[in-house]
């Protein structure tokens, strides 16, 4: 948003008599120290100090039509609906504006001239955009906005939608978009760049055809956030709280939920922040479970590129000619479509397992991992509780060979990982299977996959004496709290039937030991798996 405290003079027109006229103090049923007004390409936002006050601009622009009162006042209390979802305590009401152009009234009595939403006002420092370039956006922070943002996702009502109507659903508002961005370009080059965006999604939609048709009857397009961008969430109480979704246009948030975290994942990364892009993702994938998601990831990164180079067009053409532009608009733009180009590219997958037995710091030393690699990894302790609907966290109490750790419920675990490394790892991610891989049957497998896929082959290789084991397995069992249940008795069994890996696996392996510092041994690993993806 861009403020605006110097108005420009009045032309004659209602709005922007009102705007200059909401200005005074007087005008609202609340002290006011100060009025700021704020400016979208499709809202104006007027700042008191306790409350913010959100006007829609009488504009039609394809995708949005706010050129009626009726129609402004429905998005209004739409905008309330549905931002209450994620944000409850900052949308507060629908209020009339009453009174005239040259005398307007927050509230009081008569017919409307115009129609508001009233939230709680929040500092623009609050911002996670803002807040991120001062360095105050932790890893938690992160963490816990993908959970809460995979959480929400699980509470919406899926669309009925079959294969065709799901993929064809995709693609629609990818291309729309892409055409609704060609005439605000004028230079050769960005025309080039976007036609070049244009076909890849094209040819990526195609190429990808069977699993965007079956995210609709799996239930994944559901009536998301729409607009899930870091300008659009506020660090607030400790806590990041997205709000401001699209109200317009249903088509517009009515979409698969991996675009939605697609959205979070391009904008982090576009503001220099790859370690914390992939720290949601895999926080969101932990907690979603939609590993099949990661798939069309790529194509809903493009596309998400594309819709803020878009709005950044959009934004700087408001304040018509060039030198009169939004600088920051105009710069932003490019940037983003860069992006996009950069996604529309080539990626290499990885399928990298882990090997050793619990205690042996699998999971501790891959934990940096997917931000260093640009991966995904998945745990077996989760999968294995999600196949049996529990939370991760959940304590079955099993015993060695029996509830959810018989060979059968093994197996199944596996089999799950695999069809996870498969849509991973084939969509050009690297992918880091955290489980013990203690049988080579096991490790085959996953080998194979990464034959058939064409992608390295690698095994992180966790070692570690057996009492230092031992002790590890019995103090987490005494914290408590970790996905993992494996106990001592867990523990022994691994050991007593454990298959080493053979010679010919040795030299796919990096070896790890864990009984020195665990930030060291995790640097020391990335760098040699680094090296290996690049052979």
């Amino acid at each position: 948003m861009n403020a605006r405290n110097d108005l420009p003079v009045s032309t004659g027109n209602d709005a922007e008599r009102m705007l200059e006229a909401l200005c005074n103090p007087r005008c609202y049923p609340h002290p006011v120290a100060r009025v700021t007004l704020l400016e979208t390409h499709i809202s104006w936002v007027i700042l008191t100090g306790s409350y913010a006050y959100k006007i829609k601009k009488p504009v039609n622009l394809g995708f949005l039509d706010f050129t009626t009162l009726a129609a402004r006042r429905h998005y209004c209390d739409e905008e309330l609906r549905l931002n209450r979802r994620l944000a409850p305590d900052l949308y507060l009401e629908t209020v009339a504006i009453t009174g005239s152009p040259q005398q307007p009234v927050i509230g009081g009595s008569g017919p409307g001239i115009e129609y508001a939403v009233k939230m709680r006002e929040f500092p623009q420092s609050a911002l996670l955009d803002s807040a991120l370039a001062r360095g105050e956006v932790s890893v938690a922070t992160i963490q816990a906005l993908a959970h809460r943002i995979a959480a929400f996702h699980a509470a919406l009502t899926p669309a009925a939608l079959t294969a065709d109507a799901a993929a064809a659903a995709a693609l629609a508002p990818a291309l729309d978009n892409l055409r609704k961005m060609l005439p605000l370009l004028d230079a050769p080059a960005d025309i080039a760049a976007l036609n070049a965006v244009r076909d890849w999604t094209q040819r990526e939609h195609q190429a990808r055809s069977l699993p965007f048709g079956k995210r609709g009857p799996a239930g994944r397009v559901r009536e998301c956030h729409g607009d899930l961008h870091l300008g659009n969430i506020a660090l607030l109480d400790g806590a990041a709280k997205p709000f401001d979704c699209i109200e317009f246009n249903p088509a517009l948030r009515w979409m698969d939920v991996i675009s939605e975290a697609a959205f979070l994942l391009m904008d982090l990364e576009a503001h220099g922040r790859r370690d914390l892009a992939y720290v949601f993702l895999n926080s969101y994938l932990e907690a979603s479970g939609d590993y099949a998601g990661v798939a069309v990831l790529p194509f809903y990164l493009v596309y998400r590129a594309v819709v803020r180079a878009k709005i950044g067009l959009i934004r700087a053409a408001q304040h018509g000619t060039a030198g009169q532009r939004d600088q920051r608009a105009l710069h932003a733009w490019p940037h983003y479509l860069a992006l996009a180009r950069s996604y529309a590219g080539s990626r290499r997958g990885a399928v990298i397992i882990t090997h050793g037995p619990s205690g042996s710091g699998k999971t501790t030393f891959t934990q940096a991992l997917p931000a260093a690699l640009g991966a995904v990894r998945i745990r077996s302790d989760i999968e294995r509780k999600r196949l049996y609907g529990l939370d991760a966290a959940a304590r079955t109490e099993s015993q060695p060979g029996a509830g959810i750790y018989t060979p059968d419920a093994t197996a199944r675990t596996y089999a799950l990982l695999a069809r996870h490394a498969r849509s991973i790892a084939g969509a050009g991610y690297p992918v880091i299977i955290d489980a013990t891989f203690l049988k080579h049957a096991q490790r085959a497998a996953f080998r194979a996959l990464a034959q058939e896929l064409g992608v390295p082959f690698m095994i992180a290789n966790f070692t570690a004496p057996p009492e230092v084991l031992r002790a590890r397995v019995a103090a987490r069992a005494a914290q408590g709290g970790d996905a993992s249940e494996a106990e001592l008795a867990v523990l022994e069994a691994q050991i007593a039937t454990h298959e080493a890996l053979t010679a010919d696996e040795r030299g796919l392996a990096v070896a790890t030991d864990v009984r020195g510092d665990p930030a060291a041994g995790a640097h020391t690993l990335c760098d040699a798996l680094t090296q290996r993806l690049k052979r």
